[in-house]
């Protein structure tokens, strides 16, 4: 869920193995990949025809021994074929074989074997045929100068690695109804997802979960034709598909043999599979807290599992191409990939993206994560806009704990550490005597802190380990500070020993109060979980912030949802000390925008089964435009510093599921409109092309290129270079209200600038009538920031609200913030 590195590494020749495949599925016409000397590639084949961060039909080909010694040092290589270059279907018999013989001439291979079997080319780990034209391979830098004079040869892209990025949330976003904002509930309406696939692209699956019971599932629909890798009594009606893909994956790690299957002992991929479509579970809970029944956002959806990503080790860049286009094929409705790469990736190169792109072409909403390094500003990953990009936000639940110094004073936190019969005596309180942080075992001795209640501040390592310090040390509870940066946000873990998590303003607080007190005291007081949060939802500290780095003319993130504490799925809770044989807990809350955007993949799926023939733009546009801009007390969403949330921050606002149901008007795009987009942002044709595959190739010089203001898009960003400047922006709305309805244009801007709209009222006559306004800004001076305003059509039962962005600067990639290192753990 953090940054990507796109690290060169050294890999060794493979050795000879075997190339069957145990899970080889009958639709295929040659064998899946084992990476080794003799392994296939995977076939990426269609029909038709994408950061963790804490949100990617293969038929394999073959390859065969080499001739000779090959004895260079091997790299993951992903290989763009230029374009108009395709495969002679009289010569070869799928493009795995093409791909095959284009590698081959560059190669030490035999000949003979290639020409008994033309798709079993050594070192062929991927052949694409739909987010990319190419393929991806393990080459020496020796034959990548080689294929480079090639006049088929593109661009070769070195292997990347990206990075990962419940019981309360369905009933604050108003799916259950009763308790939400609006009342009412998305679920009252029998919408509970039925007959969407979600798939999911992550670290692994516990299937056993009780999250992916299918009691009550009807079969997936007939246009699913995916497989599932584990067997028949563990895939069902819930979970109908899991694959792993690791050919790229496993040059790097050791372990990773074949078969992997989509299964391990992490945490993420349950986390976010449950929380985008877990069924209903009750008695969710963790160490007592956030008892409730847990559900996903679409609990009656399907979920197909894609595992591309390796805990502590990530994601490969060909790896996850190759979930996307197998997912495209299997016929998912939604992808939800809570991954993703460093800020301002190239489109064209970026595997999400890429992918995207593809499944926008296919019909497939794209849900993907914002980030977790923030807040600093131009931080956000995956801004291609046709992906839903989503930012976190805090829920209006808290794990209360409260600190009682020996003063009278209480200072409040968060536990999930409540221990029984803890007693109401005050103990001595202390602090670490070292750098502070109780990191040292050394410095920690039992004559300092046994009995006693430590302070701990953040940094030098996980909270959770030094709980294990202290309590070797004898100290009897922990006070755990955390980062500044968090602001009043706290996240709370299970801890060994009884803990209070503070914020950074409440730890000053106790450490001035231990200071003025030569016998300073303390207890802890634990009060379980409430919904008396002061102010929420709040911004997230660690979600990453626009402004969007590769495009600034297209505001990112999209939009916020929960992503904070968050209690949803996973195989068991990886700090908790449990008694021998005891049944470890199956629900733990974890906080990252790789939670946001499964929550934002559910909701979708939500508006696909309301909507289905609306088109992916148009259920962005339904979430961005009927977003919440205020919070519980009424006022704007606020940041962890207690300043107003920026556009960079919040995007459109937060989600509100029920409103998007019904958005009155949408800003409509097909997967063709970005084309002109794309030649607007002065991409090669080349990048354009490998961007849109397997559309025909284009031209952008004959192209009517367009400036990203000018794309459709339901927020609207103008840039602004010079003084006295006049821009306009061109938008068209869909009707899908009401088939006669009349919305009146209201604005709200600065004094600083004027914003003008024409026409200033639409009349629809009919559903799905297309109306065009144009929206002038005026400016005096270049904005010396950011002016945020904002443009609302009205009618007698919808209001539709687009963020106007005003920016200084001319839509080049001027923005140029350096990613900072992600938030540490409190």
């Amino acid at each position: 869920m953090t940054g990507a590195s796109s690290p060169y590494v050294s890999l060794s020749r493979a050795a000879p193995c075997s190339s069957d495949h145990p899970f080889l599925h009958p639709k295929m016409d040659s064998r899946r990949s084992q990476g080794r000397q003799c392994s296939p590639p995977r076939l990426v084949h269609l029909v038709a025809s994408a950061v963790l961060f804490l949100c990617v039909a293969a038929t394999p080909a073959a390859s065969h021994h080499g001739s000779g010694p090959d004895t260079g040092v091997h790299k993951n290589y992903l290989v763009i074929v230029r374009r108009p270059y395709e495969y002679d279907t009289n010569l070869y018999k799928n493009v795995s074989s093409w791909h095959a013989s284009l590698l081959a001439s560059v190669c030490d291979m035999a000949k003979e074997a290639l020409d008994r079997d033309p798709a079993s080319v050594t070192r062929l780990l991927y052949s694409y045929r739909n987010v990319v034209n190419g393929f991806s391979a393990r080459l020496t830098t020796e034959e990548l100068e080689e294929m480079s004079t090639m006049d088929w040869f593109a661009k070769a892209y070195p292997e990347q690695t990206y990075q990962l990025m419940t019981t309360h949330t369905p009933t604050m976003l108003g799916l259950m109804g009763g308790e939400g904002r609006d009342g009412g509930g998305v679920w009252n309406t029998s919408n509970m997802g039925e007959g969407i696939i979600i798939g999911v692209l992550d670290d692994g699956i516990y299937a056993g979960h009780p999250s992916f019971d299918d009691a009550g599932m009807s079969k997936p629909p007939e246009k699913w034709v995916g497989r599932c890798d584990f067997n028949n009594t563990v895939c069902n009606n819930k979970l109908i598909g899991a694959r792993s893909f690791f050919e790229s994956a496993k040059w790097k790690w050791k372990g990773l043999e074949d078969p992997v299957l989509p299964i391990n002992e992490g945490q993420h991929g349950t986390h976010t599979s449950s929380t985008a479509a877990g069924a209903f579970v009750p008695g969710a809970n963790i160490s007592g807290n956030g008892v409730g029944t847990a559900a996903g956002m679409a609990p009656r959806a399907h979920i197909a599992f894609y595992q591309v990503c390796f805990e502590q080790k990530g994601c490969d860049r060909d790896d996850i191409l190759a979930a996307v286009d197998e997912a495209i094929e299997d016929g998912v409705d939604v992808l939800s990939l809570s991954l993703g790469g460093t800020a301002g990736a190239d489109f064209s190169e970026d595997p999400v993206s890429l992918g995207g792109y593809t499944a926008a072409l296919n019909g497939v909403f794209v849900s993907t994560a914002a980030g977790n390094i923030g807040p600093n500003p131009g931080t956000l990953a995956n801004g291609a806009p046709w992906l839903l990009t989503v930012g976190a936000s805090t829920t209006d639940r808290r794990f209360a704990a409260t600190v009682k110094l020996g003063s009278d004073d209480e200072l409040d936190g968060e536990s999930l550490s409540e221990p029984k019969d803890y007693g109401k005596e005050m103990r001595p309180l202390v602090r670490d005597v070292g750098d502070g942080k109780c990191t040292s075992e050394s410095v920690l001795k039992a004559q300092d802190v046994a009995g006693k209640i430590i302070i701990c501040e953040p940094g030098g390592g996980v909270s959770t380990t030094k709980a294990k310090t202290v309590l070797k040390a004898g100290a009897f509870g922990m006070i755990v500070v955390a980062p500044e940066v968090f602001g009043p946000v706290i996240i709370p873990r299970p801890h060994v020993l009884p803990t209070v998590q503070v914020s950074y303003a409440v730890a000053q607080k106790i450490k001035s109060y231990i200071q003025s007190e030569k016998s300073a005291t303390a207890n802890l007081l634990f009060k379980g979980t409430l919904f008396e949060t002061p102010r929420s939802p709040m911004m997230a500290p660690f979600s990453s912030r626009g402004p969007n780095v590769k495009s600034r003319g297209i505001l990112k993130p999209d939009l916020i949802g929960p992503g904070v504490n968050i209690l949803a799925g996973v195989p068991g809770v990886v700090e908790m000390e449990s008694e021998p044989n005891a049944v470890m807990p199956k629900f733990d809350i974890k906080s990252g925008t790789s939670m946001s955007c499964p929550h934002l993949s559910g909701i979708a799926a939500l508006l696909k089964n309301a909507h289905p023939t609306w088109s992916t733009a148009s259920i962005k546009s339904a979430l961005m435009t009927t977003t919440e801009t205020t919070d519980n007390t009424k006022k704007p969403i606020a940041d962890v510093d207690g300043t107003q949330a920026t556009y960079f921050a919040t995007g459109a606002g937060h989600v509100n599921p029920k409103k998007a149901m019904d958005p009155g008007l949408v800003y409509n795009l097909t997967a063709a409109d970005y084309i002109p987009y794309l030649c607007g942002l002065n991409y090669t044709d080349q990048q354009v092309n490998s961007i849109i595959h397997p559309e025909p190739p284009v031209n952008c010089d004959k192209l009517p290129n367009i400036e990203q203001k000018d794309l459709n898009y339901p927020s609207i960003t103008i840039l602004i270079d010079k003084a006295d400047s006049v821009v306009n922006a061109n938008r068209s709305v869909t009707n899908v209200g009401e088939a006669r309805e009349t919305y009146i244009v209201e604005v709200e801007v600065p004094k600083s600038v004027t914003v003008e709209v024409m026409p200033e009222e639409l009349t629809f006559k009919e559903l799905e009538e297309v109306l065009n306004y144009t929206v002038t800004v005026k400016a005096a001076s270049v904005p010396d920031g950011a002016i945020e305003g904002q443009l609302k059509w009205v009618s007698k039962k919808h209001i539709v609200r687009s963020p106007i962005l005003i920016l200084p600067g001319s839509g080049e990639d001027d923005t140029t913030a350096e990613a900072p290192e992600p938030s540490a753990e409190p």
